[in-house]
C-alpha cells in the first residue's frame, strides 16, 4: 500500500489535522508523530517501541513530522549518527517535512522532530532511519608467509578471502565452478570468519592443495533480497601460475628536476598472474591536472613547483599483497634570499669593530634546500678560504641551509662589499645574488621609534588604519608586527606580517581587531642583534550599542508607558546626545542625561500611539532602539486542530466552525468583539462582514463562529480581528478548502500510523490493532487471523482484533470512520438519496470467529447508528472483499464492529477500505452473501 493512498482516505476537509481532539479553555500543548511517503522498503517497531525506518542506499527519504496543538508549533528536525560515539548533527531543516534524495549510508542514524508552541513542553518524537546497501564483494587469495619456496602455489595450503561491506550483514556462499562448497563433505576446506578484519569476511582455506583446487572460485554474498538488493558475486581462477604482483621503477626513488620539463615515471609489472592492475596516485594531494597515466606509466608536462610531491605506482591482481613503489618528485626552486650581519658574539658586541670577529650569513628558501651552491664574492672576486676569510657551507650555528663567511680580526683592509651568491649547480633555475657593504659607516644598530601622536590610532568602525613604527640604521632591517597578545592572530591569520617600511596597514577594520600591536625589528637583512620592539594601541571606535534594538509595547490607553534604552557598550564611552523622536517628529519637551541609560515615561491615550525612536550619539554614530506603542490589541491565534468543521446544508451550501485564541487578551484596552470577513480565494472584494460581539476574552480560551451559506465546493479566504472600545487590531487570514474525500477510489490500507483518521470507540470494551507479518506476535495462535495483508505483501499493514486473554465472549471492539460530508440530499432527477458504496477486505478464520458488524452513523441534531451488514463464523483462511451500498440523509461515518466469539481462535481482521459515491461494482468482487451474511437496508 502507498502512503499516498493513505491520506487520500481521510474524509472531510483537507485539514488532516482536524482528527485530532480539541483542547478547550486552554493552551494545547505541542504533540507530534511521525509519518513516512518516501520509499521506504520496511517500517516496524523494535523491541523498545523504536519505529525502525528502512531504505535502500540512493533512494529518496521522505518524514513528515505531524503536529497539533495550539497556538500552532513550530517544527524542527535534528538527527544524531549510527553510533554512540558519532558527534551530534543538525539537519538545520525547520519544516514539517524532511526530503532526502538519494540517502547514503553515513545518512543513517535517528532522526528527531521536535515540535514547540511554547506552552508546556515540546513533543519529540524520532524514528531510526536503517540504509541499507550491498557493495561489491572483494576477493584476494594468500598463502602463509613461513611456508614461501619456489613458485607461489606449490605451497600445500592457500587462503581465499572475501571481504564485503553491506547492511544488513551479508551471507555467503561459496562455489567451485557453479557447484556450492559444503565443508562438511569436503575435508580439504574449512570456512570461516577471522578475527580483527573491517568489513564482513568469509575465508575459505583449501588444505593439502589437490589437482581439483585448482578452479574457478565464486563469492556470493546476499542479503536476502532486502530492499530489492540483488545478490552480487565474485569469481577467482585459481591455477598453478597464480603469482603476487611485483614492480620495477623507471627511476630513482627521488627524483630532481628542473621546473618546466616533462617527467615521465615507469613502473614495470615485472611478475603476476592474473596480470596485475597498475594505478598511480600523488601523497598528499592528487595527481597534477597535467598528468597522464597510460599502461603503468605517468606523464607529467612542463611541471611546477607545485607539483613535487611523493608518487605512488600500485600494482594489484588480489593475489598477496599489492606490489609499491614511491618517487619523492622534488622540483627545483629558490626565493627569498637574506642575510645577517653578526658582530663579534662573544664580545657583545652590536656594531663593527676593528679586530674583532665578523659573520655574514646568507640563506636562500630552496627545493632541494641541501642541493644549493652557496659563492662568496669580495670586491666581486671569488672568496678561498684564508687565515681570516673562512667559508662555512653550511653554518651549524644557524638555520639549515645557511652558508656563512667568518671575517676573523678584521682589518680595515676587510672594509669591502661582499656578495653572495646562490644556486643549483647545472641547473636552469636562476641564481640569486645579495651584495652587503661592510665599512664602520655603513653598518650601524637600528633604532625603532613610534612617531609622535602615533603611539595610540583611532579609526572609526569600518575604516583603514595605518599603524607606523620608523626604523632607523644601516642596512635598514624590515619590521616585523604581531599582536602583543600572543594568543591573538594577525588579521590574515598569520602569527607576523613582515612589512619593508615600519607601516602595517589594515583595512575594513573591526572592533575585534582592537588592541596593542607589536613593532620589532628583523634579525635577517640587517643586523643580526637583540630585536628593538615598540608598541602600538589602535582603537577601534563605534556607535553606542543599544537594547532593545526592536520593542513591541502594548498597554491599555490612559495608563503609564515607560521606554527603557540601554547602552551595553560604546567606543568612546562618553554619549555626546539623546534624541528621543515619535512617528519621525521629536519630542523636544524632553530632557535626559545624556550619561545615564535614557528612558521615556508618558501615559499613553489614543492620540500618542506611534513607532518611538531613541537615538543615542557618541560622536562616532548614532544608534537607535525602537518601540512599536500601541493599544492596538495582539491579533488572534486560528486553531487548526477543530474536529469535523463543516457542515452540509441545503441548496448545496455548507457551513464552517471558526475557532480562535486571543493572544495576550490583558494586554490593552478591552476587547468587546472580533471583525470577520470572508471573500473568494483570490478574490478581492469581501462577501460579507460582521462583527461577532465576544465577552471579554480570556487567555487560552476557545472562542467559535460558525460561517454558514458558503457554496460548495469553494474555498474562501476569512480574516479576523479583534476589536476594542479605541481600536482595532491586526488581521490574521486563513483558508478554508472544502473536499469531499473517499470519492473515488480513496482507499485506506491502514500503511500509517494516523489510519486515514480512523479512531477507535471509547465506549467499546478494547481495541482493534494495526499490524503486519513484520510485527505479529511470533507467540500468536496459528489457527486464526492472516498471516500477510490483503495484497499478501509481508510490509503491508491491516487492522485486526486480538481475541486471546483477557478477552472474553461477546466483548466488543468499534473503529469509526472519519466524517464523510454529502453534498447533495437526493440523488438525479429526485430518485432519493445519493448511493454510496463501502467496500472492504475481510478476514475471519477460526473456530471460535464471532460477527463483524458494519454500522452507518449519521449526523444530525442527534447520531444515529444504522445496521448495513453483519457476518458471523469461520469464511477461511482467504481474503474476501464486501460491498455495501447504502443511502445516507447527510454526513455520516462508518464504524466496523468486531465481536469476539466463545474461544480464543477467534481473530477478525480488515483491509483496503473505501467509500465512493454511487453504487457498488459487483462484476470484479467476491460475492458477500452466504450463509452467515446479513444485508440491512
Amino acid at each position: 500500500m502507498s502512503f499516498v493512498l493513505v491520506l487520500g482516505a481521510i474524509a472531510g476537509v483537507l485539514f488532516y489535522m482536524s482528527l485530532y481532539p480539541l483542547y478547550l479553555n486552554q493552551p494545547a500543548p505541542a504533540n507530534a508523530q511521525i509519518a513516512h511517503s518516501g520509499q521506504a522498503c520496511v517500517v516496524k517497531e523494535d523491541n523498545i517501541s523504536e519505529r525502525i525506518y528502512t531504505i535502500r542506499e540512493g533512494d529518496r527519504l521522505e518524514l513528515q513530522c505531524l503536529v497539533k496543538g495550539h497556538p500552532r508549533p513550530q517544527v524542527r528536525w535534528t538527527k544524531t549518527a549510527g553510533s554512540a560515539s558519532d558527534k551530534f548533527q543538525e539537519t538545520s531543516i525547520y519544516n514539517e517535512t524532511l526530503r532526502i534524495e538519494g540517502i547514503q549510508r553515513v545518512q543513517g542514524g535517528r532522526y528527531y522532530c521536535k515540535a514547540d508552541n511554547g506552552v508546556g513542553v515540546a513533543a519529540i518524537k524520532s524514528i531510526r532511519v536503517d540504509v541499507q546497501y550491498l557493495d561489491k564483494p572483494v576477493l584476494t587469495v594468500h598463502q602463509t608467509i613461513s611456508d614461501v619456496r619456489g613458485s607461489y602455489y606449490q605451497e600445500k595450503t592457500v587462503f581465499l578471502r572475501c571481504t564485503v561491506n553491506s547492511n544488513p550483514p551479508a551471507r555467503f556462499i561459496w562455489k567451485r565452478g557453479t557447484t556450492p562448497i559444503e565443508q562438511s563433505k569436503d575435508t580439504g576446506v574449512d570456512i570461516y570468519e577471522p578475527l580483527y578484519t573491517q568489513g564482513e569476511t568469509k575465508v575459505l582455506k583449501l588444505k593439502n592443495l589437490r589437482p581439483k583446487d585448482f578452479a574457478n572460485y565464486t563469492c556470493q554474498v546476499s542479503v536476502r533480497n532486502v530492499c530489492d538488493i540483488p545478490d552480487n558475486s565474485v569469481t577467482f581462477q585459481l591455477t598453478n601460475a597464480t603469482t603476487p604482483p611485483a614492480l620495477r621503477l623507471s627511476v630513482n626513488e627521488t627524483l630532481v628536476v628542473d621546473p618546466g620539463k616533462d617527467v615521465t615515471l615507469s613502473c614495470e609489472v615485472t611478475a603476476g598472474f592474473p596480470k596485475p592492475t597498475v594505478t598511480w596516485s600523488r601523497t598528499p594531494n592528487a595527481l597534477p591536472r597535467n598528468s597522464r597515466v597510460r599502461d603503468g606509466t605517468l606523464t607529467l608536462r612542463s611541471v611546477t613547483p607545485t607539483d613535487s610531491g611523493f608518487y605512488n605506482c600500485t600494482a594489484v591482481n588480489n593475489v598477496g599483497n599489492p606490489a609499491k613503489r614511491n618517487v619523492n618528485l622534488i622540483i627545483r626552486s629558490m626565493s627569498n634570499l637574506t642575510f645577517q650581519i653578526t658582530p663579534d658574539s662573544n664580545k657583545d658586541s652590536e656594531s663593527i669593530q676593528m679586530g674583532r670577529d665578523l659573520k655574514l650569513s646568507c640563506h636562500v628558501d630552496a627545493q632541494p634546500q641541501d642541493k644549493v651552491n652557496y659563492t662568496w664574492y669580495k670586491n666581486a672576486a671569488p672568496i678561498y678560504n684564508s687565515e681570516s676569510l673562512i667559508v662555512l657551507r653550511s653554518d651549524p650555528d644557524m638555520a639549515p641551509g645557511t652558508s656563512s663567511l667568518e671575517i676573523v680580526d678584521m682589518k680595515f683592509r676587510d672594509q669591502a662589499t661582499y656578495s653572495c651568491v646562490a644556486n643549483f649547480p647545472a641547473s636552469t633555475v636562476p641564481e640569486l645574488r645579495m651584495d652587503v657593504n661592510i665599512t664602520q659607516s655603513s653598518v650601524t644598530p637600528p633604532i625603532l621609534t613610534v612617531p609622535a601622536g602615533g603611539q595610540v590610532v583611532s579609526v572609526r568602525e569600518g575604516g583603514t588604519a595605518e599603524l607606523v613604527c620608523l626604523v632607523d640604521g644601516k642596512p635598514r632591517p624590515p619590521v616585523l608586527w604581531s599582536r602583543a597578545d600572543k594568543d591573538l592572530a594577525m588579521p590574515t591569520g598569520e602569527w607576523a606580517v613582515e612589512t619593508r617600511d615600519g607601516r602595517l596597514r589594515l583595512t575594513s577594520v573591526t572592533r575585534d581587531l582592537m588592541g596593542a600591536y607589536r613593532c620589532q625589528t628583523a634579525t635577517y637583512n640587517g643586523l643580526n642583534i637583540k630585536p628593538r620592539q615598540a608598541q602600538v594601541q589602535l582603537n577601534v571606535q563605534y556607535a553606542p550599542v543599544l537594547d532593545p534594538v526592536f520593542q513591541d509595547v502594548r498597554s491599555p490607553n490612559y495608563q503609564l508607558v515607560t521606554l527603557r534604552c540601554v547602552i551595553q557598550k560604546s567606543n568612546p564611552a562618553r554619549v555626546t546626545s539623546v534624541r528621543w523622536v515619535r512617528n519621525g517628529e521629536p519630542l523636544s519637551s524632553l530632557t535626559t542625561d545624556p550619561q545615564e541609560n535614557p528612558q521615556l515615561k508618558f501615559k499613553l491615550d489614543p492620540g500618542n500611539n506611534g513607532t518611538y525612536e531613541c537615538r543615542v550619539s557618541n560622536g562616532v554614530g548614532t544608534s537607535t532602539c525602537t518601540f512599536n506603542v500601541t493599544s492596538r490589541p495582539y491579533n488572534a491565534e486560528f486553531y487548526y486542530d477543530t474536529p469535523n468543521p463543516i457542515r452540509i446544508l441545503k441548496g448545496n451550501n455548507y457551513s464552517y466552525q471558526l475557532q480562535w485564541t486571543q493572544r495576550e487578551p490583558q494586554a490593552t484596552d478591552r476587547i468587546i468583539g472580533y471583525w470577520i470577513n470572508v471573500r473568494k480565494l483570490q478574490e478581492k472584494q469581501n462577501l460579507f462582514s460582521k462583527q461577532v460581539d465576544k465577552k471579554e476574552p480570556v487567555k487560552g480560551a476557545l472562542m467559535s463562529f460558525t460561517l454558514n451559506d458558503l457554496k460548495i465546493p469553494l474555498s474562501y479566504e476569512v480574516r479576523l480581528s479583534p476589536i476594542t472600545t479605541y481600536s482595532t487590531g491586526d488581521y490574521v487570514s486563513r483558508n478554508i478548502k472544502y473536499s469531499e474525500l473517499g470519492y473515488p477510489n480513496h482507499v485506506c490500507g491502514f500503511e500509517d500510523e494516523r489510519i486515514c483518521g480512523f479512531s477507535q470507540d471509547r465506549s467499546d470494551n478494547f481495541d482493534w490493532t494495526r499490524q503486519n507479518y513484520l510485527t505479529q506476535n511470533p507467540k500468536r495462535s496459528s489457527n486464526t487471523g492472516p498471516e500477510m495483508d490483503r495484497s499478501g505483501t509481508k510490509e503491508g499493514y491491516y487492522m485486526y482484533i486480538e481475541a486471546s486473554r483477557p478477552r472474553v465472549a461477546d466483548d466488543a471492539a468499534r473503529l469509526l470512520s472519519p466524517l464523510y460530508n454529502v453534498t447533495a440530499a437526493r440523488g438525479p432527477k429526485g430518485s432519493g438519496r445519493v448511493p454510496h458504496c463501502i467496500s472492504f477486505f475481510y478476514h475471519m478464520k477460526g473456530k471460535h470467529i464471532g460477527y463483524l458488524n458494519v454500522w452507518m452513523r449519521v449526523k444530525g441534531i442527534a447520531s444515529v447508528d444504522n445496521l448495513v451488514w453483519s457476518l458471523k463464523g469461520n469464511q477461511s483462511s482467504d481474503w474476501k472483499q464486501a460491498n455495501i451500498n447504502f443511502n445516507p440523509s447527510g454526513p455520516f461515518q462508518v464504524m466496523f464492529e468486531a465481536i469476539r466469539g466463545s474461544g480464543y481462535e477467534g481473530d477478525i481482521a480488515i483491509d483496503d477500505v473505501s467509500v465512493t459515491k454511487g453504487k457498488c461494482k459487483q462484476e470484479n468482487s467476491v460475492s458477500n452473501t452466504g450463509m452467515h451474511v446479513r444485508i440491512l437496508p
